[in-house]
């Protein structure tokens, strides 16, 4: 059941990425994550849904066109904590994005989400 809420909660998250008007953007963010989530992103620690809404809207205005985020994986949850993979993709061919999420959940919502983008290089030997 845990997992379950957790893949509701993240898949509820990336809906927002995709939402078919930015106005969505807001109620979906709020369904999924909770009023004080902490977003550790490409820029660095930010704070709050006003936040996360900030970023999503900026990944949806990529210059190369409006893109679709999707989920890649199976939703991996020992505990309160889950990663998932996803992938970011433009439209025609454009830039493609992948990496991973680590998101810690409490009472079914997502308050800390820490963003893993791009491909670990191999460890040198």
């Amino acid at each position: 059941m845990q997992k379950e809420t957790a893949r509701s909660a993240i898949d509820t998250f990336i809906s927002a990425f995709n939402a078919s008007d930015d106005s969505y953007v807001t109620a979906l963010l709020s369904q999924a994550l909770t009023s004080d989530v902490v977003f550790w992103g490409p820029l660095g620690r930010s704070e709050g849904i006003e936040a996360v809404e900030r970023f999503v809207l900026d990944i949806r205005r990529h210059p190369a066109g409006t893109g679709t985020m999707v989920r890649c994986s199976a939703v991996d949850m020992p505990d309160e904590w889950a990663r998932y993979q996803w992938v970011f993709t433009t439209p025609d061919g454009g830039p493609r994005l992948a990496g991973t999420d680590v998101v810690h959940l409490r009472r079914s919502l997502i308050d800390q989400v820490i963003v893993f983008a791009g491909e670990i290089e191999p460890s040198a030997s």
